[in-house]
């Protein structure tokens, strides 16, 4: 009876055997299949990209895996890289440049790489990491024009007035009008007023205590005459130079608050700096050297700015016509380049004992700013 109990029961185990086999083929199978199909996609295309903080190590490892030893990548005519739409690129695996991973996805630049994509990219604005301070009539206009024949200074060509005049309206205002750069180039503006405002240093200073700053200084006599023959152009009818530089003619005494007199007491003006910036962070540029040796005084300022001396003689011609110097080739032309007609004027004549009296007020002040700089710069000879 007992012998027949257990006979009736094995077909049953039996049954159950067979299906636990079977299930346990195809479960095998099933992942020899997933397996194999991982294995394929891994080594025939690059894997999704990952959302994580890893996506970019996570596409260079897969990029790397490549086969093929090319990348094909298309870019579009919408890509702010710009220029290759609707061309294909094939590069070597050797020499695959992990391109932003927004653009890979998307076809466009992500803004966070602008200024980093380098000679495609169009870069971005910053706000300057060199300024020329000074002086009115000195030669700012001449420095600024040379400078940007360099390949690594991106400057604006007219004068904010931000740390003068335009303060109020902040430091975005400010930035929006610089020109973009990429890395390693530096951005610079020059507004000469700045050399004399009270409160630049301290507000350039708030800026950036690393700022440089450049000021181009000439014999205060023949720019005071350069700034007189300047307003002389706009006003006709203003006073004669001789009636504006005294208070009173006849005591001799001279009348420093006029801005054609204070500007060259460049000593003055170089103590309110100092409050705030290291001598060494000041580079003072010969307005006159500027015009007999334009290549020399441009190294001074290629070295100071840590650049590459690329600006030199072979830029420049001297035109006998103007008395200075002018670019072979200007920024962005393949023409010769001259300053405007607004500079080389002809200095009206002032009366010899007038000119002597402003040379004798000066040379206190010309001596202080010699031993302040550590350059002597001639004009009391």
């Amino acid at each position: 009876m007992a012998f027949s109990r257990i006979s009736k029961l094995d077909p049953p185990s039996r049954g159950i055997f067979r299906k636990a086999a079977v299930m346990l083929c195809c479960l095998l199978t099933s992942l020899f299949l997933l397996h194999c199909l991982a294995e394929r996609c891994s080594t025939t295309s690059p894997s999704p990209v990952r959302a994580s903080s890893g996506r970019a190590a996570g596409l260079l490892e897969d990029l790397r895996s490549l086969r093929t030893k090319r990348l094909v990548y298309e870019w579009t005519s919408g890509s702010e890289l710009g220029g290759y739409g609707g061309r294909v690129l094939e590069l070597p695996e050797e020499s695959l440049i992990l391109p932003p991973l927004d653009l890979v996805a998307s076809r466009k630049v992500s803004p966070r790489f602008a200024g980093k994509l380098s000679p495609l990219g169009e870069g971005s604005k910053k706000l300057p990491q060199a300024l020329i301070i000074g002086v009115k009539k000195g030669g700012t206009r001449a420095l600024l024009e040379f400078l940007r024949v360099h390949p690594d200074i991106r400057a604006v060509g007219a004068e904010p007035h931000f740390f003068d005049r335009n303060y109020e309206n902040g430091l975005e205002w400010y930035r929006e009008l610089m020109p973009k750069t990429l890395e390693g180039q530096i951005t610079m503006e020059k507004t000469p007023s700045y050399f004399v405002t009270r409160e630049a240093p301290a507000r350039i200073s708030a800026m950036s205590r690393d700022t440089k700053l450049i000021v181009v200084v000439r014999d205060p006599v023949t720019r005071a005459i350069s700034d007189y023959t300047q307003t002389l152009s706009k006003k006709p009818d203003i006073p004669s130079f001789e009636n504006l530089t005294f208070k009173n003619r006849t005591t001799g005494l001279i009348d420093t608050s006029w801005s054609a007199i204070q500007i060259g007491i460049y000593a003055k003006h170089l103590d309110n700096w100092l409050q705030y910036f290291p001598m060494d962070q000041i580079l003072f540029v010969s307005g006159e050297r500027l015009i007999s040796d334009p290549a020399g005084e441009l190294g001074r300022v290629q070295d100071f700015l840590g650049l590459k001396r690329i600006i030199t003689d072979k830029h420049f011609y001297f035109n006998q016509t103007k008395g200075f110097p002018c670019l072979k080739k200007a920024e962005g032309s393949s023409k010769p380049h001259c300053l405007g007609k607004t500079k080389g004027r002809t200095h009206p004549n002032i009366d010899p004992e007038v000119v002597q009296r402003l040379r004798d007020f000066y040379r206190p002040f010309n001596m202080k700013f010699y031993q302040m700089t550590g350059r002597f710069f001639g004009w009391d000879d």
